[in-house]
C-alpha cells in the first residue's frame, strides 16, 4: 500500500504539473503568439523590400545608357590603315594580297606612327613573305600571322601602340 500511496501521489504530482504546464502553456502560447504576429508583419516588410531592391538592381543594370554609357559611347576605336601589301609567299608562284588595318590603343598621336610607315612596311613585308601557302590559308596560321604582327609592329615603337589588327582584304593565289 505504500507504493500506491506513492503512486497516486506521483499521479497528483503529475496532475499539478499538468495544470502547471497549461498555465505555462497558456503563457507561452501568448508569448509566442505576439512573436508570430510580430514575424506575420515582418514578412510582408521583407518580402516588399526585397521586391523593391530586385526592381531597383533590375532597371539600373539593365538600363546602363546613363552618364556612364554616353562617355563609353565617345570612346571609338580609332583605326589605321596601311596601303595593300601584295608579297610573294615561300613557295614559288604563289603570292598573297593583303590589306589590314591596326586599332590605336590611343597613347600615340598618327603623326608619329606615319613617320614610321617605312619600316612597318618592312617587317610586314618580311613576316609575310616567309609563310608557305598551306599554313597562311588556315585559320590557324592567319591567327598567329596577326599576332607575329602585332608583336613585331608593337616592337618598333618599344610599347603597346596597336592593341588589334584586321585584315580587310586576304587573298592568296
Amino acid at each position: 500500500m505504500a507504493d500506491e500511496k506513492e503512486d497516486v501521489t506521483g499521479g497528483e504530482g503529475e496532475e499539478k504539473e499538468k495544470g502547471d504546464g497549461k498555465k505555462a502553456g497558456k503563457t507561452a502560447g501568448k508569448k509566442a503568439g505576439k512573436g508570430f504576429n510580430k514575424l506575420l508583419l515582418l514578412i510582408p516588410v521583407v518580402v516588399v523590400s526585397l521586391a523593391a531592391g530586385g526592381y531597383y538592381g533590375y532597371t539600373l543594370l539593365s538600363h546602363p545608357k546613363g552618364k556612364a554609357g554616353s562617355a563609353g559611347s565617345e570612346k571609338k576605336a580609332v583605326l589605321f590603315s596601311l596601303d595593300p601589301f601584295v608579297v610573294n609567299l615561300s613557295e614559288p608562284g604563289r603570292y598573297l594580297k593583303v590589306t589590314m588595318q591596326f586599332e590605336i590603343t590611343g597613347e600615340p598621336r598618327q603623326e608619329v606612327i606615319t613617320e614610321k610607315i617605312p619600316i612597318l612596311r618592312d617587317v610586314i613585308i618580311t613576316l609575310i613573305s616567309s609563310q608557305n601557302y598551306e599554313y597562311a590559308s588556315s585559320p590557324e596560321g592567319k591567327s598567329q600571322l596577326k599576332d607575329e604582327i602585332l608583336l613585331r609592329t608593337n616592337q618598333i615603337f618599344g610599347k603597346e601602340v596597336f592593341r588589334n589588327l584586321y585584315f580587310t582584304d586576304f587573298v592568296m593565289q
